[in-house]
């Protein structure tokens, strides 16, 4: 399995970001959307981007977890925000460079989708991601 980031010429640079993500390898694991739930189905941080980012994050590694991968693995997300704005872009933000133990999410293909709602009414992130396994 071998996965690599290309920034192109005359495409802006992001830290976390890559433009492209090309991967080669045998499995994909398409992973459900993550929200800010516990294991007993209690939404983590009402009300809080922050928060909630955080859990989906981590939910998202856990997710990797079960299928013996790590988030290194990821090559695209979607990730969907209820009420995006600069404020909650910071916020989201800081929470993806924090989810981990302390240490940024990977780069990935991702894309930000401000939302107005999400399936439940108090969730305020979810996360889908495309892994390569091997």
């Amino acid at each position: 399995m071998t996965i690599e980031h290309v920034q192109p010429p005359g495409l802006f640079k992001a830290e976390g970001f890559s433009q492209v993500v090309v991967g080669s390898g045998r499995r994909l694991a398409f992973i459900a959307g993550q929200g800010a739930y516990d294991a007993e189905f209690k939404l983590v941080g009402p009300g809080d981007h922050h928060a909630q980012a955080a859990q989906a994050f981590r939910n998202l590694a856990r997710a990797l977890e079960a299928l013996g991968a790590t988030p290194a693995q990821i090559v695209s997300t979607t990730m969907y925000v209820v009420g995006l704005t600069p404020a909650v872009l910071e916020q989201f933000s800081r929470a993806m460079n924090e989810a981990l133990g302390g240490k940024p999410f990977p780069p990935n293909a991702a894309t930000l989708v401000g939302v107005e709602k999400l399936a439940f009414p108090d969730m305020l992130v979810e996360i889908a991601a495309i892994a390569l396994l091997d």
